[in-house]
C-alpha cells in the first residue's frame, strides 16, 4: 500500500513530506522533534516541524483517524474551541515493508499547555476554579453544538491564558459523536465521564505533591457538574426581549457575571416579535476588564469599573447599525468604542455638575450612573434611556446635598 495524504490544505503535503513516515512515531530522531509539554496519551504523540508549522503528530489506528480527523473539520466549521486536523497519514511501512499505524496531525495550539504542564508549580485553588470553569464552558459549547464528547478530562483538554482570559480546547475527539442536539441522557453522561476522570486526576496530582493542600480532589470534581448546570441553565433558557426591555438584556449579564463567568460575545437578531439574544460566555482573569477596557477606550480604570463600562458599551455596540462582528465591512470595535466614549460617556458624566460628583473619578461617575440606570428599570418595567437616568441621578443627588 502506497503512502497516502489527506490534507486540509493544498500546501500541506508538500511541507509533509519530508518527514520519516517509515519510522515508528516512538523512534522519530530528534532532528525531526520539537520539544514542547505532552499530555497523557493513549497513544504515541510527538510534535513536529512540517515548513513553517509546528505539528502534533499521534499514531492511531485507521478508522480512528479518518473518524476524529472529520470530527475536528466539523467542529471547526462550528467554531467550537479544538484544535486544527491538518492531515491523516496512510499506508506507512518500515524499510522492511511492514506496516505502521497510521496518524493523525493536527496543527500547535499556540500558548496552549497540558493541565499537568500548568501544575508543575501548585497551583491556587482560585486558578484551579478559573480552568475548571473554562472546562465546564467548553462542555457547554460542545453540548450546544450536538457534540457529545464521550471522554472529557483534564488529560484530553488543553488550556490557554489570553490577556487574562482562561480558555479550554478539546485536544482528542476520538470518542466523541456529532449528532443534530443531545439528550438530556447524554450530557449527564458527559457529565458522569467528567467528574470522575477529573477527580481521580486531580487526586493523581495530589499524590505527586503538585496539588494545593485546600483542593480537594472529589469536592472539585463535583463542583464542575454544578458549574456546568449553573452555565447552560443560563445560557439556553428563552430570551427573546421586547425591544423596550434593554435592562433584561443587563439582567442576564449580570447574572453571568454572579456565576463567575463573563461575557465574551454577545449576539442580538431582530425579529418582529422582539429581540432574541445569544451570549458567548469565557472564564478570565483578574485585571482582564481593565486591559480590554484600556485597548478599545484609552480609559484606565479599576477593574469593577472597568467591567461595568464594558457591559455597557458591549450592549451599546448591538445598537449600532454598522455593528457587525466578523464582518470586515462592519466597524471594527474601536471604532465604535471611539464613537461610545465621544456620544455615550463623555456626554452623559458631563451632565453630572462638577459639584455634585464628590472626587469621584468619570470611570466611578460613568459606573454610578449604570448602576442607577439599572434600578430605575428594575422599578420602571421598561428601559428608561441614559438621558432619563441622568436627570434622576442628578436630582437624588442635589436631594442629598440640600
Amino acid at each position: 500500500m502506497e503512502l497516502q495524504i489527506t490534507a486540509t490544505a493544498p500546501e500541506h503535503p508538500a511541507s509533509l513530506l519530508d518527514l520519516p513516515w517509515d519510522v515508528p512515531l516512538e523512534k522519530w530522531p530528534d532532528e525531526y522533534l520539537v520539544a514542547l509539554p505532552r499530555g497523557i496519551s493513549r497513544h504515541v504523540v510527538r510534535f513536529a516541524r512540517a515548513g513553517d508549522e509546528i505539528i502534533a503528530v499521534k499514531e492511531v489506528g485507521e478508522w480512528a483517524a479518518v473518524r476524529e480527523y472529520g470530527l475536528l473539520k466539523d467542529l471547526d466549521k462550528l467554531a467550537v474551541p479544538a484544535v486544527d486536523p491538518v492531515a491523516v497519514v496512510t499506508g506507512r511501512s518500515d524499510a522492511g515493508g511492514e506496516p505502521l499505524e497510521p496518524v493523525l496531525i493536527t496543527r500547535l495550539l499556540k500558548g496552549s499547555l497540558p493541565y499537568r504542564a500548568m501544575f508543575e508549580t501548585t497551583m491556587r485553588p482560585g486558578t484551579v476554579r478559573r480552568l475548571l470553569d473554562a472546562l465546564a464552558v467548553l462542555l457547554v459549547r460542545l453540548h450546544l453544538s450536538g457534540f457529545a464528547w464521550g471522554d472529557c478530562s483534564l488529560s484530553n483538554t488543553l488550556f490557554r491564558r489570553d490577556a487574562g482570559a482562561f480558555a479550554a480546547y478539546l485536544v482528542d475527539a476520538e470518542t466523541g459523536q456529532l449528532q443534530p442536539e443531545l439528550t438530556r441522557g447524554q450530557r449527564d453522561y458527559d457529565l458522569e465521564i467528567a467528574r470522575v476522570n477529573i477527580a481521580g486526576e486531580l487526586m493523581d496530582l495530589e499524590a505527586g505533591g503538585s496539588l494545593h493542600p485546600s483542593v480537594d480532589p472529589v469536592s472539585f470534581g463535583e463542583e464542575i457538574v454544578e458549574r456546568y448546570g449553573e452555565l447552560w441553565h443560563e445560557l439556553t433558557r428563552t430570551s427573546v426581549y421586547p425591544r423596550d426591555k434593554r435592562h433584561y438584556i443587563d439582567r442576564r449579564i449580570r447574572r453571568l457575571n454572579d456565576l463567575g463567568f463573563d461575557v465574551a460575545e454577545m449576539q442580538i437578531q431582530r425579529s418582529p416579535d422582539g429581540d432574541a439574544v445569544t451570549f458567548l460566555p469565557k472564564v478570565v482573569d483578574a485585571g482582564h476588564h481593565q486591559r480590554q477596557l484600556l485597548r478599545l477606550t484609552g480609559l484606565d480604570t479599576e477593574e469593577n469599573q472597568a467591567r461595568s463600562l464594558l457591559n455597557d458599551l458591549e450592549t451599546w455596540m448591538t445598537t449600532q447599525d454598522d455593528y457587525a462582528p466578523g464582518d470586515p465591512l462592519g466597524a471594527r470595535p474601536e471604532v465604535l468604542a471611539h464613537r461610545w466614549v465621544r456620544d455615550v460617556f463623555r456626554p452623559a458624566v458631563r451632565a453630572v455638575p462638577r459639584e455634585l460628583r464628590e472626587g469621584a473619578d468619570t470611570a466611578q461617575i460613568y459606573h454610578e450612573l449604570m448602576e442607577h440606570r439599572w434600578l430605575l428599570c428594575e422599578e420602571a418595567g421598561h428601559d428608561v434611556g441614559l438621558q432619563a437616568t441622568v436627570e434622576d441621578y442628578v436630582r437624588r443627588a442635589r436631594e442629598r446635598r440640600a
